[in-house]
């Protein structure tokens, strides 16, 4: 682990850059990560008639009497498409569809094995809002949900809330929702552990993109006070004398409106002063944070630095002045508050009911149940949330997200507890067996 006290600085960087230097090679190796295999049997070439012509005009007809029947006699009901205009990938920016595909890719394969949920990656070749919209539209007949993904602010406000409005499948923009939720359940347990409470925390979100605002609206929904919250961008903070945003950055404007009690002026060290906890979703680092701005930071505190593929800081770097919690989106450190912990548990809840939306109440139950599997471990200063290894969270968050839409009225599907529990375990479980099974058969080449 790169946390170890005993390595040096450059033997942390060269495990940090690892991961990178092996996908160049297992990438080219395996051509992708995903593959579509049918799932119904094929007893003899007799049965295609069945799977096809003259046998599907059955179904097809049963469809068109009753619309909600492609959920029985299809795979939308467990589908989902990733789509993306390659605008705001990782930390790397406006890099294209093309270049997109490896992320959406890896999306999918999350998706599948950590929430049995089939996904599509879709990368779209425009970048005009309005033909993202419309796309989207025309293709959300063949899924169950729409995931969107690294699309540049502000457009993808107006994607989202656009999409939302309009289609009878659940949309979210990963990068917004999803972040959201993790960090959420982060901040949760990171103040529990050093013994502040939520209402009286100070937090400094530095970046003001996509992911920055959610996180913003989702802890002030938690109970968050808007007083104690600070925002910064690359301009400084975000305040009532902030000009530049009034009229042309409409959610900036709010939290400029609503936000920074405390009335701070400034930069990034400004906004960082007496913070008890800092979370960053901003340019990658290293060299974002300075080190030094940590030391007027708020006794025991913690520090979330989510750019990827670098964070702002590095953990050495904050904990060396005085950071207490450090955590960052990267898998191969400790406390990775990344989507992944989110995002295929809660559609794995949401088309476990066929929910018509996701609601920041959803997301708010799936984090608050995030931070209880992490409590009930044991939190410690490295373990603030569950890891990707720990099977029972993510039926546990898929539970929690679709029974808090029943309880919205947004499921078309009613089942208990007890239920859902067993269907999202069965579901997880039968994705991770499966290519465990096909491992151990050589359908999936073992790498050297």
């Amino acid at each position: 682990m790169t946390n170890d006290k005993e390595m040096t600085v450059e033997e942390r960087l060269q495990l940090a850059k690892k991961p990178g230097q092996d996908a160049m090679v297992m990438h080219k190796f395996y051509g992708g990560k995903i593959e579509i295999v049918p799932k119904a049997c094929v007893r003899n070439f007799d049965d295609f008639a069945i799977w096809y012509s003259p046998g599907v005009a059955e179904p097809c007809k049963d469809i068109a009497k009753n619309p909600d029947m492609v959920y029985e006699h299809t795979c939308k009901w467990n589908t989902v498409a990733v789509v993306s205009d390659g605008t705001r990938v990782l930390g790397l920016g406006d890099i294209g569809p093309e270049a997109a595909m490896p992320v959406m890719e890896g999306k999918a394969m999350l998706f599948k094995y950590l929430g049995g949920v089939d996904c599509v990656p879709i990368c779209l070749d425009t970048k005009d809002p309005e033909k993202i919209i419309e796309t989207v539209r025309l293709i959300a007949p063949s899924f169950g949900g729409i995931n969107l993904e690294d699309i540049s602010n502000p457009k993808c406000f107006d994607i989202l809330d656009e999409l939302r409005r309009d289609c009878k499948i659940p949309v979210w923009h990963d990068d917004q929702q999803g972040t959201a939720t993790v960090e959420v359940a982060g901040a949760i347990n990171a103040l529990k552990l050093v013994g502040k409470k939520i209402e009286d925390a100070n937090i400094t979100v530095i970046g003001a993109g996509a992911a920055s605002i959610a996180i913003t609206r989702l802890l002030l929904a938690t109970g968050f006070k808007p007083s104690n919250l600070c925002m910064c961008d690359s301009t400084g903070i975000l305040n009532m004398d902030r000009t530049d945003v009034e009229g042309q950055f409409k959610q900036k404007w709010e939290i400029c409106n609503k936000t920074n009690g405390a009335g701070k002026k400034g930069g990034m060290k400004e906004a960082m002063k007496g913070a008890d906890i800092v979370i960053a979703a901003s340019r990658p680092g290293p060299g974002t944070i300075k080190p030094e701005y940590c030391d007027g930071m708020a006794d025991d505190g913690i520090i979330f630095a989510t750019a990827n593929p670098i964070p702002e800081i590095w953990p050495w770097e904050a904990k060396e002045h005085g950071v207490k919690i450090f955590a960052t989106g990267r898998s191969d450190f400790p406390n990775q508050v990344n989507n992944s912990m989110g995002f295929p548990a809660i559609f794995r809840g949401v088309l476990d009911v066929r929910a018509k939306t996701i609601t920041d109440e959803m997301c708010i139950a799936a984090a608050t149940e995030l931070a209880k599997c992490a409590e009930e471990q044991g939190l410690t200063e490295d373990y603030i949330i569950p890891t990707m290894r720990e099977f029972e969270v993510f039926p546990r968050e898929a539970v929690a997200v679709a029974m808090k839409a029943q309880e919205q009225g947004v499921a078309r599907l009613k089942l208990s507890r007890q239920e859902l529990y067993d269907k999202a375990s069965f579901m997880i479980k039968r994705s991770r067996d499966l290519t465990q099974k096909m491992m151990d058969d050589g359908f999936i080449a073992e790498f050297e």
